[in-house]
Formats: structure tokens, C-alpha cells, sequence
């Protein structure tokens, strides 16, 4: 058992895409922090997501792109096809410079090997597994932070980055997440053989649904189904079983392929997953406390969104890169010692929250837009109503399919780590 009362400089609340890309930005500038993840291992929920040129930015910031690559196909392009006729609307192409000059670059990464190689990267000693955050105090310039086991972290910052029913949110006044009234099914099929897709992103919008393929490599293919739940719906998703999950899937693809639905029917039951989607409403990020003294969230603590954009993961490693970069300015060059301690922790106090108020100023607007359009193109491409077919197919689908490059452009000059101690 270590001591009941242990000082740490920067204490990380969740083990999660971005509590381990914090973790390690702050660890690629010299500066320590302590990792905490309530379950006994890192938990790979949610299969994968794709990752766009701002993720993958942020990536080689961290040093772990090149090894990432190598594991997950670079995705050409967009697909969107139509589930009524089963025709395409619309393709973009991701191999189109963003308005910077660079290279766009679009792949579907699995959250295990993204998890594990921002772990890797990390100090041993730097993740604490089973520890569970109770409760937050505060004692002057520091917050106690209370832990399952009894012990007590004093730190100095404290980042919550644990999840949509972040501990560290609620401290901070945050509400939880409200739900949207959808749901999605996520699974991942496998093949030995390979499974012969383009690498290309494939979309089906129509009659109330959006279902999306991403091969994530030779044998891998990721896919999704978002759409509005019905009475009966909430029925037989509430029973839980995965064969009915499966069956239900298949029954709402509409016009699509026999080789699009048998993604679905060689995905093993154990690999598929339900939930609820929910978000941040817009003016609880614009009104809300991002960060207070020295106390902030990042990820879906800070920005719980629909996937419409696929931005969630993405925006979560940009919070890590640019946080990290603003607390370097509070703790690099900071004097090892001091004469008045008090006086000490004071001035450290002072410049952390202001490198935390200037981290929430950052990254507010860029949250609120991405929470605003994710939620806008969600309900345009799952709108059932008269004439949306006709709109969306005929004059929204490049359109509508353009939001997932222009997003993902983020200024890269903003996510370049240095190690101001060199």
C-alpha cells in the first residue's frame, strides 16, 4: 500500500484516448504525471474509429504515426450510396491537399492497437490501474484527489479524461450527456483470406439510417449502423441478446449489396456492440467551465459527440497535443526550489491556470463546432421526412460528404510538440 497522502505534480483521471495522449505529449516535453484507470487494464471499447488528418497530426506529434501506419490501410476516398436505390449519390476523394498544402490522410484504426501503443510509449510507472476516483477537495493551491482504496493524491493539476460520466466534469458543473434520441451497433468482421473491399470509406444513407464500412487493413473491416430507434426498437435492444442485434441489422440496410451484408453476417456475435448516442449540447461547451483554477477535461469528458463526423477520438488526441503544450509553458523553466514554499506553490498556481484558461480558450470553439456539425449532419443524413431523400441524394450528398475533410483540417502548426527543456 503506498502512502495514504502522496504529492504529484499532474494527476490524468482516465486511461482513455485522451488521458494517454496527454499523458504522453506531456511526457514527450519532459514533464511527468501519474495516469489514473478505475478498471485493472486498458479497456478497448469501442473497436475502432477512423482517424483523419488532424488524428493523424497529432499522431506523429506523439511519435507513434509510423508504427500505426504500418498496422491500417490509407482510405482513398468516400462512398455514398443511397439504401432506396442503392445507387451512388456522391464520391470524395481523400487524396486532395486540406487548405494548408498538406496531404490529406484518412485510416481506420483499431482503439486496442491505438491504446496499447500510446501505453508503450509511456514510463512503467506512469498508469495506476483500479483507481477508482471518489471525490475532489480543495486544499489551497492544490486539489485532493480521494481514490477507492483510501489513499489521497495532492496534486497540483488535476485533467479529467474519464469518459461521458467524468467525475472531474461534474466537479467542474458539467451536466451529464444529454441523449439524441438514436442509437448505433458497431461490429468488426474478420477474414483470413483477406476480404477483397477497396480501401475505401463505403456510406448508406436513406430510410432512416446511415450505415458505414471501413476496412481497417487486409483481414479487418469496422462497420456501423446509427439510426432513430422506434418503441419496438428500444424493445428489443433493452433484451440485449447479440444473435437479435445482428438479425435486426441486416433487416435495415435496405438496397445494398450481398457483399455489404455479408460484413454483417460473417461479424461473430461477441464482436458486435450496442448504445445510446448522446452529446454535449453546444451552449453547455460555450457557457461551461472547460477548466476552473487547476482543474480541466479533455475527450468526451470535455466533449461527449454524435460519430456523424467520426471526430470524437480524433478531437480527443488534438486536446491531448494542445494541453500539453500549454502546461509546458507553466511547468518548463519553473524553479526547483524556493525559499517560501508557500510563496512557490502560489506563483506555480497562478501559471497553471493560466496555461489551463488558455487551453479552454482554444479548444472551446473547435469543440462547438464539431459538436454542432456532427449533430446537423446526423439529422440531414437520417431524416426521413418528404423530399429529404430527393435533397439529399440529388443536391446534399457531395455536400454533406465535404464536412469530413474541411473538419478534419486543423491547423497543424497547433499540434507540434517541443521539448522546451532541450
Amino acid at each position: 500500500m503506498e502512502e495514504n497522502n502522496k504529492n504529484v505534480d499532474i494527476v490524468i483521471v482516465g486511461a482513455g484516448i485522451s488521458g494517454l495522449a496527454t499523458a504522453l505529449a506531456l511526457h514527450r516535453m519532459g514533464i511527468q504525471s501519474l495516469v489514473l484507470e478505475s478498471s485493472d487494464s486498458l479497456r478497448a471499447a469501442g473497436i475502432a474509429f477512423t482517424t483523419w488528418t488532424n488524428a493523424w497530426r497529432s499522431l506523429d506529434a506523439l511519435g507513434i504515426a509510423h508504427s500505426l501506419r504500418q498496422q491500417h490501410d490509407l482510405l482513398l476516398g468516400i462512398n455514398t450510396l443511397s439504401t432506396v436505390t442503392g445507387y451512388l449519390t456522391s464520391y470524395v476523394s481523400f487524396t486532395t491537399k486540406g487548405k494548408n498544402g498538406d496531404n490529406h490522410e484518412v485510416r481506420c484504426v483499431k482503439r486496442k492497437v491505438l491504446l496499447e501503443a500510446l501505453a508503450k510509449e509511456l514510463p512503467n510507472d506512469t498508469i495506476r490501474y483500479s483507481s477508482k476516483v471518489v471525490s475532489i477537495e480543495e486544499s489551497q493551491f492544490r486539489k485532493l484527489v480521494h481514490l477507492s482504496d483510501g489513499s489521497v493524491l495532492n496534486a497540483k493539476v488535476l485533467i479529467g479524461c474519464d469518459g461521458v460520466n467524468s467525475v472531474v466534469a461534474k466537479w467542474l458543473g458539467f451536466k451529464n450527456p444529454s441523449l439524441v434520441g438514436r442509437s448505433a451497433i458497431r461490429g468488426c468482421a474478420y477474414y483470413d483470406h483477406g476480404h477483397g473491399f477497396e480501401p475505401k470509406f463505403q456510406l448508406h444513407v436513406g430510410n432512416g439510417v446511415r450505415y458505414g464500412i471501413i476496412p481497417c487493413d487486409d483481414s479487418a473491416v469496422y462497420w456501423f449502423l446509427t439510426w432513430y430507434p422506434s418503441s419496438e426498437d428500444y424493445k428489443m435492444l433493452k433484451e440485449g441478446e447479440q444473435v437479435k442485434l445482428k438479425q435486426f441489422v441486416l433487416s435495415k440496410l435496405g438496397n445494398v449489396s450481398d457483399k455489404i451484408k455479408g460484413v454483417i453476417e460473417d461479424t461473430r456475435i461477441e464482436e458486435i456492440v450496442q448504445s445510446s448516442l448522446g452529446y454535449r449540447p453546444p451552449y453547455e461547451i460555450l457557457a461551461g467551465n472547460i477548466s476552473n483554477d487547476n482543474v480541466c477535461v479533455a475527450g468526451d469528458a470535455f466533449h461527449p459527440m454524435t460519430p456523424d463526423l467520426g471526430q470524437g477520438g480524433c478531437c480527443a488526441l488534438e486536446d491531448g497535443v494542445v494541453l500539453a503544450k500549454c502546461l509546458g509553458s507553466a511547468f518548463l523553466g519553473t524553479p526547483a526550489h524556493s525559499a517560501d514554499r508557500g510563496s512557490e506553490d502560489g506563483s506555480n498556481y497562478t501559471r497553471i491556470k493560466d496555461a489551463l484558461d488558455d487551453y479552454a480558450k482554444k479548444r472551446r470553439w473547435r469543440a462547438f463546432d464539431l459538436i454542432s456539425t456532427g449533430y446537423i449532419l446526423g439529422f440531414l443524413q437520417e431524416c426521413n421526412w418528404f423530399g429529404m431523400q430527393f435533397l439529399r441524394e440529388k443536391l446534399l450528398s457531395s455536400f454533406l460528404a465535404s464536412f469530413y475533410l474541411k473538419k478534419a483540417d486543423f491547423d497543424p502548426t497547433k499540434l507540434v510538440l517541443k521539448n522546451q527543456s532541450d
